[in-house]
């Protein structure tokens, strides 16, 4: 299986070292300088990892961790030449999956790479909540074994609403996420979409429905 890895960092040098040494494991590599690059990259590719830099131009990446985590199921690997104890905790506490201070031997990033690709990828492949299960390989979502017979839209939909369980996902970042564009006005798109498949939960016997959350957004909610 082919992973692609998304480089944060706004060093040059460290930059190409780093995409040098990914390259040669065999892995498709992605770059970006900055905050705004790497939303950017997310919104159009499939991304498996981010290794991000804390320091960067436009943002810090605590802020983008956030972000990202909001809208994307990615691990995180943060890189930074801060490396005491506090700066680790609140990387984690951010989001982030790991933390390796600079400098670093290209050894044990590829070493870390690789045991968060395994990681990741066994937890990914199916996405539980209560009787939901999301299939992220197949793409499909059941209530209890049952196959819901979901739209892509309706897929992407769902699985954004369980991998967020418990909190609400505001429209933009389901709009941008499900259409891969910026959001309209009166947000008719994504109400429909919501409309289908809440009547498919509810065919299914399921006991939880996607909920409004006035300027929030949406949440799954049990009834």
């Amino acid at each position: 299986m082919s992973y692609t890895i998304l480089l944060v960092e706004d060093n040059p040098h460290i930059m190409e070292i780093n995409y040098e040494a990914l390259i040669m494991e065999d892995y498709t590599v992605l770059k970006a300088m900055d905050g705004k690059g790497c939303l950017a990259a997310l919104q159009k590719n499939d991304v498996d990892l981010i290794v991000l830099d804390i320091m960067l131009p436009d943002t810090d990446g605590l802020t983008l961790c956030r972000q990202i985590k909001a809208q994307y199921d990615v691990p995180i690997l943060f890189l930074s030449a801060m490396g005491e104890n506090e700066q680790i905790i609140e990387g984690l506490r951010a989001g982030g999956d790991d933390y390796l201070p600079k400098p670093y031997d290209l050894g044990v990033l590829l070493a870390r790479v690789e045991a968060r690709l395994r990681s990741s990828q066994r937890e990914k492949r199916v996405v539980i909540y209560g009787g939901l299960q999301m299939d992220t390989v197949a793409m499909k979502g059941f209530w209890k074994n049952r196959d819901l017979q979901l739209t892509p839209k309706e897929y992407i939909l769902l699985l954004m609403l369980t991998q967020n369980a418990g909190r609400p996902v505001s429209k933009d970042a389901l709009i941008q996420r499900i259409w891969g564009t910026l959001p309209d006005q009166d947000h008719g798109d994504i109400y429909s979409t919501v409309f289908r498949m809440n009547k498919k939960l509810e065919a299914a016997g399921a006991d939880m429905r996607a909920s409004s959350r006035r300027s929030a957004g949406y949440a799954l909610e049990e009834i």
